[in-house]
């Protein structure tokens, strides 16, 4: 039995990274993919190769940090979709690599707005939704390690994660009577654009550096992070909500 089979799921920043791979991740296993982002035409592409491949996807342009923009584009979702059966809110940025005192305002704002504002415009919309269909349904928010410990030089991206957390758990308790489930993931390095953007993982040096903080010695791919996300929107989860999943390699259980 596939594990999201006949569910419609949502995943917002599933153009590229973590989002793509588990949307291919998803329709593999049974369910209607629904992608939202601004990166229109790599969204587009991944929804062709996911339909090519004999799965259901279809792609929205959504802006998660404009609440009207998401709240009209979910409606429009469930009108032509029917149902809503979980989400993974994945959409997010690194923001500048800098110290506190050198970060802008407007730096700040942004990353705020995107990674926190983003999720909880999302969930916001995703709740009443489920709340109205009385099916119950999963939502996975994603965090990461930085969410979890501490990172000089990535004070918004750090406090963003941290705040997910908070709001992950938070949700899930008001929720848990409505069948709903809220769970976070925290990936720690991760073969992705974001990361290469972030820490710079293509200078070799700076690779291994960071390599050294991981017990097993090497980043994992998008897919592994995607298989975790696939199985808590699944039933096989049922009984897990609230919970700041910690996908790292061991990092932070040093």
């Amino acid at each position: 039995m596939k594990l999201l089979k006949n569910k419609t799921i949502l995943i917002t920043g599933g153009s590229s990274g973590i989002g793509k791979a588990s949307a291919k991740i998803m329709s593999r296993e049974g369910a209607k993919v629904i992608i939202c982002d601004i990166q229109d035409d790599e969204g587009i592409k991944n929804v062709d190769e996911i339909n090519n491949s004999g799965g259901n996807a279809k792609y929205y342009h959504m802006n998660v940090a404009d609440f009207d923009e998401v709240n009209n584009t979910i409606s429009k979702i469930i009108r032509e979709n029917g149902s809503l059966n979980g989400a993974f809110n994945n959409a997010g940025i690194e923001g500048p690599t800098k110290k506190t005192l050198e970060y802008s305002l407007t730096e700040w704002n942004k990353v705020i707005n995107v990674n926190i504002t983003g999720v909880f415009n999302c969930m916001k919309s995703q709740l009443e939704i489920m709340i109205a269909q009385d099916t119950g349904g999963s939502i996975v928010n994603t965090a990461s390690v930085a969410g979890l410990v501490g990172l000089a030089g990535t004070s918004g991206y750090n406090a963003s994660k941290h705040a997910i957390i908070g709001l992950t758990k938070t949700t899930a308790v008001e929720y848990a009577t409505k069948n709903i489930r809220i769970n976070a993931i925290c990936p720690g390095f991760i073969n992705t654009p974001m990361l290469d953007r972030l820490i710079g993982i293509k200078n070799n040096k700076i690779k291994d550096k960071f390599l050294q903080l991981v017990p097993n010695r090497r980043m994992a791919e998008p897919e592994e992070i995607g298989e975790t996300v696939t199985w808590l929107l699944s039933n096989k989860s049922r009984y897990i909500t609230g919970s700041a999943i910690p996908i790292d390699g061991g990092w932070t259980a040093q």
